[in-house]
């Protein structure tokens, strides 16, 4: 709902509740957000955003107070995905006297909202304390009947000593540490094209279950150095502990999920589907199904400094940038599975060994610098920057007993340019290469996702009116595409990368927004968006990808709609005010291709509509009520991995909220 206010981002759901979105910018892939540079506070957030950039935790949005989206040359200051661009989310801060919050809301589906934080600050110290819980018994129905919702934790502390303000030199002190946990009853199984239009929330039985379980600590201490308004740096370190088990259905043992889902009426794979529903028995060794643990251990941590300096020679005034990182970050899967007999309706463990089926450790140690200055003469703004990576990787196969090392190093230049043609209206250009490294245990003609990257347009603001239009244009040397359970790969080919090559990517974004603040007492707000993404694969080529596929020349990118579109409108008077969004996303292809896209291979284009509005009954006290998919429509949001997969339906919240402000100084 956030990105939503965005154009330029694309966000694919998968569980609809957003727990672990998929996110993309300026068609950059989006499963599991693994090209895009994701932050927390300036620190990256993943797992493992080297050795395993997948984004199995993404943060609760209770606890964010803002997310900086970066596109364009401005991206290159926060790899190492310089392509589509990064988001930062910013939590809250400690505030300059004493505040407390609770917001406890109930909703459809059992959905619970427990959310609060309390702060102060004295002359020289500060602290923060907030925590969230969100639970859910969930919208799909099992077979069968049971729970296919989540239990949902996080909590974060925050302390600060600073010295006094007014001294020449300001110094400071933070310090967090944060916990966060979820289990949830998730499933990578889809349903079949008939099922969906009949019953889209059904879950069969063979996914009964199914399990998330993960936890994450999170610790960071930093220093702050501020001289006047011309000198400033942070320095930061940073660990973040992310362990997580995904018990799932994987396969048959002689039958593929994804074939079995898209002609669940043919041969052999109409057994196969009656099984998943319980309708019918496993009789044979290939008709039983694999259940499997998905065990991963990630460690992320390192070493953060970012200076600011901001000279002036003459007229020309610089605002310059200087960013260095030390990061180490690793990943240990174990993976087993488990047969099961589907038996008159319940699924019975065969009683055989457990297989393992992966055993290795990940691992990446890097150097990164980055150098970014904002030059302004006159009515110009130019802005270079460059980046540079060093990135050596480790794999080691516990299984084959097989070790592998690699080394990159990569120079990223870039240049914006931004020119004042009136006070209120101004045009902007940019280029800037862009690059995804290689994850560790690739094979060695695998290369990293490069790319050179041109933006052009106009930005517009005027008292209460902004106007945005920007073309861009991403010229892929080599695009690639790595092998996750999620995007519907097998076992034997989990995390293995491969090459799409040359891609053109281009399109535009537009933006109005205008406020009207008082109209009989009533202020008014709108804003839309509009995205246009266009893509082309520049040559002709089999992948063992199975988003790629058999690539012919001029196909068109897998999970990237044409057209995306938001129309948000907001309306306030005294104590209440109103917020209403309608969104649009375009049809998308599961594969890639060009032409009329295959039935069982659309995911169709969807409107949906959402509903907000507060009420202050007492002072600091304010009622609300959120309207999910108000028109209750229903649409698939993804056929990977296995199967349609749809959004939430329509869901009502209220709640009651409690907030003690911080006093204006």
């Amino acid at each position: 709902q956030v990105l939503k206010q965005t154009p330029g981002v694309y966000v694919r759901g998968e569980d609809g509740y957003g727990l672990r979105p998929n996110i993309g910018l300026r068609g950059a892939n989006s499963d599991r957000s693994a090209k895009v540079t994701l932050m927390e506070d300036g620190i990256l957030l993943g797992p493992a955003p080297y050795a395993a950039p997948a984004a199995y935790y993404f943060p609760l949005m209770a606890r964010i107070s803002g997310v900086e989206v970066y596109k364009g040359p401005a991206a290159i200051r926060y790899g190492p995905n310089t392509i589509g661009g990064a988001l930062n989310m910013q939590t809250r801060q400690i505030p300059r006297s004493p505040t407390l919050a609770l917001d406890l809301g109930y909703g459809m589906e059992n959905f619970g909202r427990i959310h609060g934080h309390m702060g102060t600050s004295t002359k020289h110290w500060g602290v923060l304390l907030e925590g969230v819980h969100l639970s859910s018994d969930g919208f799909k129905e099992l077979d069968g009947g049971g729970r296919t919702g989540f239990n949902r934790n996080e909590f974060l502390l925050k302390t600060r000593y600073n010295t006094d303000p007014g001294k020449a030199f300001y110094q400071q002190l933070d310090a967090r540490v944060g916990y966060a946990n979820e289990l949830s009853k998730e499933t990578y199984l889809g349903i079949t094209d008939a099922d969906f239009a009949a019953t889209p929330y059904r879950r069969y039985l063979a996914s009964r279950l199914g399990r998330m379980d993960w936890d994450r600590m999170q610790m960071r201490l930093g220093y702050y150095l501020a001289k006047d308004e011309n000198f400033d740096l942070q320095l930061v370190g940073y660990r973040h502990d992310f362990a997580r088990d995904w018990r799932k259905l994987n396969s048959f043992r002689g039958g593929d999920l994804r074939d079995i889902l898209s002609n669940p009426d043919s041969g052999q794979s109409a057994v196969f589907n009656a099984i998943l529903k319980g309708e019918e028995d496993t009789v044979s060794d290939e008709q039983v199904l694999l259940i499997g643990t998905n065990g991963r251990v990630f460690v992320s941590q390192g070493i953060n400094l970012v200076a600011h300096f901001k000279p002036t020679f003459g007229k020309i005034e610089n605002e310059i940038e200087f960013g260095l990182r030390l990061h180490q970050d690793e990943i240990r899967r174990t993976h087993t599975e488990d047969g099961y007999l589907m038996t008159q309706g319940e699924l019975v463990a065969e009683g055989g060994e457990r297989d393992t089926t992966a055993s290795n450790i990940g691992a990446a140690e890097t150097l990164a610098l980055h150098l970014y200055d904002e030059i302004s003469w006159g009515n110009i703004m130019l802005a270079p920057g460059c980046r540079f990576e060093w990135i050596e990787t480790n794999f080691d196969n516990l299984l084959s007993e097989t070790k592998q090392k690699n080394t990159t190093q990569i120079f990223l230049p870039g240049l914006g340019l931004h020119y004042e043609l009136l006070p209120w209206l101004g045009v902007l250009a940019g280029v800037h290469r862009g690059f995804s490294p290689v994850s560790p245990g690739q094979a060695d003609d695998v290369l990293p996702e490069q790319s050179v990257n041109y933006e052009l347009g106009t930005r517009l603001v005027l008292d209460n009116t902004e106007a945005e239009f920007i073309g861009f244009f991403n010229d892929y040397s080599n695009l690639t595409g790595e092998c996750t359970f999620s995007s519907g790969c097998q076992t034997e080919q989990l995390n293995q990368q491969f090459n799409g090559g040359r891609v053109h990517v281009y399109g535009f974004e537009l933006l109005l927004a205008h406020e009207v603040r008082s109209v009989w007492g009533i202020e008014f707000g709108t804003k839309a968006l509009y995205t246009l993404t266009l893509s082309e694969f520049q040559s002709s080529f089999s992948s063992a990808n199975p988003q790629f596929g058999e690539v012919q020349l001029g196909d068109k990118l897998p999970y990237v709609p044409e057209h995306q579109g938001t129309w948000i409108g907001r309306m306030a008077k005294g104590k209440f005010e109103v917020n209403f969004s309608l969104s649009y996303v375009g049809e998308m292809r599961d594969m890639a291709g060009q032409g009329d896209i295959p039935e069982n291979e659309q995911i169709a284009a969807r409107w949906q509509a959402d509903l907000t509005g507060n009420f202050e009954i007492l002072e600091d006290i304010y009622l609300y009520l959120t309207l999910n998919n108000v028109l209750n429509k229903r649409y698939m949001v993804a056929r990977r991995p296995f199967g349609a997969r749809p959004g939430r339906p329509f869901q009502a919240l209220a709640g009651i909220k409690y907030l003690l402000k911080e006093k204006k100084e």
